[in-house]
């Protein structure tokens, strides 16, 4: 599956410039420790932590994209830090579960 499919199929609002890659599957978390551990590269981080930290920790595990439910925004300096990671951030209106169902019916694990 591509960013581009989640997006689209998802209503996700981008949050900054990203480029159309691929996606291996989902992870959710809101405890940057769990994530460094959890994650895997390729995955989509659904969170809603909106800290540098969080940012971090996507770029250690090389995370495809971050999706912040609840309509949580980052900062304007977190922004800047996944523009430099290359991080594709965006934002659902869809709390947690919600947002998880949605991944669930496309089939990602």
């Amino acid at each position: 599956m591509r960013i581009s499919e989640v997006v689209d199929t998802t209503a996700l609002e981008a949050l900054n410039a990203w480029d159309d890659d691929d996606v291996a599957g989902v992870y959710i978390s809101d405890m940057v420790s769990d994530i460094i551990t959890g994650a895997q590269a390729g995955n989509v981080l659904v969170t809603l932590q909106t800290h540098k930290n969080l940012i971090a920790a996507a770029n250690l595990v090389d995370v495809a994209m971050v999706v912040f439910v609840r309509d949580k925004r980052p900062a304007d300096d977190v922004l800047e830090l996944a523009d430099k990671a290359g991080i594709p951030l965006f934002v659902s209106a869809d709390d947690t579960w919600t947002y998880a169902v949605k991944l669930y019916e496309l089939g990602m694990r």
